[in-house]
């Protein structure tokens, strides 16, 4: 299984960025799908997920601000993280449940001015 994430980098406050993550050696459809993050100093938390039946979930801190999208037939994961803020600072994994947590090797979020 591997989880290539991507479309990190460097952002001003107010910005946005589009991860993505696309998924091989799963059938992704059958996959929740999902991002987590894990700032300096701070535990890994979770941020948004997507069911494989279309569900999606995120944290308070993200609600209004960053959408969840997959595309089943590119076995791909977005986030699309709009009016960043220094606070969003972190490190982005991508993860794939079923029956086990598959994790991607993250990707780095900077929100500075």
């Amino acid at each position: 299984v591997q989880l290539v994430e991507s479309g990190g980098g460097l952002v001003q406050p107010g910005g946005s960025l589009r991860l993505s993550c696309a998924a091989s050696g799963i059938i992704f459809s059958l996959y929740t799908m999902g991002w987590y993050r894990q700032a300096p100093g701070k535990q890994r938390e979770l941020v948004a997920l997507f069911t494989s039946d279309s569900m999606t979930n995120y944290a308070d801190s993200v609600q209004g601000r960053f959408t969840i999208s997959r595309d089943n037939a590119k076995s791909t994961v977005y986030l699309q993280m709009n009016t960043l803020k220094p606070e969003d600072t972190a490190v982005y994994y991508c993860i794939a449940r079923r029956f086990s947590v598959y994790w991607g090797q993250g990707t780095r979020v900077t929100v500075s001015s």
